[in-house]
């Protein structure tokens, strides 16, 4: 039996470095050599047991930033091949429910995603559904290419919030929340606005994306700075990017009469905001959601690369071999400069980029 090294989840807080079986591939799946997993904001939340249905599927290789080779094919699959760069849609439905064949797969009733409810990418390998495989063109570099599950998030989230060309965005989080601003900014937002508590983040939010930015150390009223930098009417749309109740109803208040709170940052369950239901009926204020990219997602994410529409590459502060995977998660979490980290298997010693 094939074995591969792996990092497991086996209770909240307890990440094992193990030898595992190499995943076994059914005839409609791939079998996927690990190049680089990135570590999500929300694989904290993983590691610390903030996500209960998430607790409910260990012990479990997280990951879901990823992207490899691939290695194996069943014999069903089709345009896929050993030896492709491919990133992959982590999202698994089941087509046939009332929320699938609406059109709203997100909503699936047994829905699951890779690295999340089944075994993920902090390992050498990774087996993936072949329809859910995009290829990955040679001319996206394999830092960048490790960007494209997050980078479908932030297109889904633009996506319905819908920003129409001159709107006024304000992003709340400066980690993922820089490619929400650089979304807007495609979308032709204007202004961009950026909050966040970290100077580092905020200058390369400002560097990369915002037309102005907000640091909550220095400007503790973060809604009446973005009163004032949209002349007293309130912000078009707000992205909630971080995932606490007391940002949410800073968001909320931040909007302008009938504008649109996009949330997008996870709170754990027990976590509830406070906001008067009568600003939905009299100011007409609008809330939608969004958590995750799927399918065509995939598409524009690798397109938006190939062109260089975004690069990402100035968010990756690190590179780190698989076996510090628990160090980078509380290295991320403690030092608030650091923004992405990327695990790299292969990897002997990190690098600092």
């Amino acid at each position: 039996m094939r074995t591969m090294k792996a990092m497991v989840l086996e209770k909240p807080g307890k990440l094992v470095l193990k030898r595992i079986p190499v995943p076994t591939i059914g005839d409609e799946e791939v079998l996927i050599k690990v190049r680089y997993c990135g570590i999500c904001g929300s694989d904290w939340g993983s590691y610390n047991g903030k996500y209960a249905d998430e607790v409910a599927c260990l012990p479990l290789v997280t990951g879901h930033e990823f992207w490899g080779i691939v290695e194996e094919v069943g014999r069903n699959v089709q345009k896929i091949r050993p030896g492709d760069r491919v990133a992959v849609d982590i999202c698994i439905t089941c087509g046939t429910c009332y929320h699938c064949r609406r059109g709203e797969p997100l909503l699936c009733s047994s829905f699951q995603q890779i690295g999340i409810h089944v075994d993920g990418a902090y390992a050498e390998y990774v087996k993936a559904p072949w329809k859910n495989c995009y290829v990955v063109p040679d001319t996206v570099d394999d830092y960048s290419a490790a960007f494209i599950e997050p980078l479908t998030t932030t297109i889904n989230a633009s996506r319905k919030m819908n920003c129409e060309l001159g709107s006024s965005v304000v992003v709340i989080g400066a980690g993922l929340g820089i490619i929400h601003a650089v979304m807007a900014k495609l979308r032709g937002a204007s202004p961009v606005i950026v909050i966040d508590s970290q100077p580092a983040r905020l200058e390369m939010a400002k560097r990369v994306s915002a037309d102005f930015v907000i640091d909550i150390s220095k400007t503790p009223d973060a809604v009446a700075e973005v009163m004032r930098l949209t002349g007293g009417v309130g912000a078009d749309y707000v992205i909630e990017a971080v995932g606490r109740s007391q940002t949410y109803e800073q968001a909320f208040r931040m909007l302008r009469r009938g504008g649109k709170l996009e949330a997008f940052g996870i709170c754990s369950d027990d976590d509830f905001m406070k906001v008067p239901p009568v600003q939905f009926v009299i100011h007409e204020k609008k809330v939608g959601g969004s958590c995750a990219g799927i399918g065509h997602d995939w598409e524009v994410a690798i397109d938006l690369l190939k062109y260089g529409r975004i690069d990402p590459r100035p968010l990756i502060s690190m590179v780190v071999p698989l076996e510090e995977l628990e160090i980078a998660l509380k290295e991320l979490h403690e030092n608030k400069d650091l923004v992405k980290v990327l695990v790299c298997p292969d990897l002997s010693e990190r690098i600092v980029l």
